[in-house]
């Protein structure tokens, strides 16, 4: 399984916000924004700064996406 941010990039559209926004009301930096773009770890700080930032809870914002050809 791997990690998506799909959720959070919904979240911002939903909420009116660019990528650049998140930026600035999260205190994010441009290097944790291109990792977050393609999909790349995090640390659970910087999940709690956009959740944080944007009222929302980890489950708003990641999801778990299945490997294809993987079986359980």
């Amino acid at each position: 399984m791997s990690i998506s941010f799909r959720p959070l990039w919904i979240l911002l559209i939903n909420k009116g916000m660019k990528k650049t926004d998140l930026l600035k009301v999260a205190g994010l930096s441009p290097p944790t924004l291109a990792k977050l773009s393609k999909n790349k770890p995090i640390d659970s700080r910087t999940l709690e700064k956009i959740c944080e930032a944007l009222q929302c809870q980890p489950g708003d914002v990641i999801e778990f996406v299945p490997d294809e050809g993987k079986k359980p």
